[in-house]
């Protein structure tokens, strides 16, 4: 038996290409907006959620804040988002959406809208996936930190 890898048989490549995938569909749309897919992704979890901590930011997008604070920057100087110290703890600073962040999310929704039908799949076709990937990374990060 051959104990080589076969690229095509890895579960990581596969991952690996649907990322790719998904993300070079949303390009072109995100391209005319003047914003790339994890810029796209914070204005996202702001739409869910207005005035997030940068922190968890970083947190929901699994990002860390040298990540994170070059997309915000770059959000802000595009008048999408505003960052504010708190009042109460200088050290704390929240992200809001601007009007123009806000306005955005209608066009958001299109947009990913456009994988799905993309994927000829049906919307309890991609919860599942979603949710089995969701179990995937679950595990995998589990694992990451028991060998660490």
């Amino acid at each position: 038996m051959d104990a080589t890898p076969r690229l095509r048989e890895q579960a990581c490549f596969a991952l690996y290409t649907a990322s790719r995938a998904v993300i070079g569909l949303y390009r072109p749309m995100l391209d005319s907006l003047g914003l790339t897919y994890p810029q796209f992704l914070v204005l996202m979890s702001l739409w869910e959620h207005d005035g997030r901590t940068v922190s968890g930011l970083g947190d929901e997008l699994q990002l860390d804040s040298g990540t994170v604070s070059p997309l915000l920057k770059r959000l802000e100087a595009g008048g999408y988002v505003e960052r504010r110290r708190d009042a109460g703890d200088e050290r704390r600073v929240t992200v809001h959406l601007t009007e123009a962040g806000a306005a955005l999310e209608r066009r958001g929704c299109e947009i990913t809208q456009v994988v799905g039908s993309a994927s000829g799949m049906s919307y309890d076709e991609l919860i599942a996936l979603r949710d089995k990937l969701n179990e995937f990374t679950t595990a995998i990060r589990t694992r990451e930190h028991t060998t660490e």
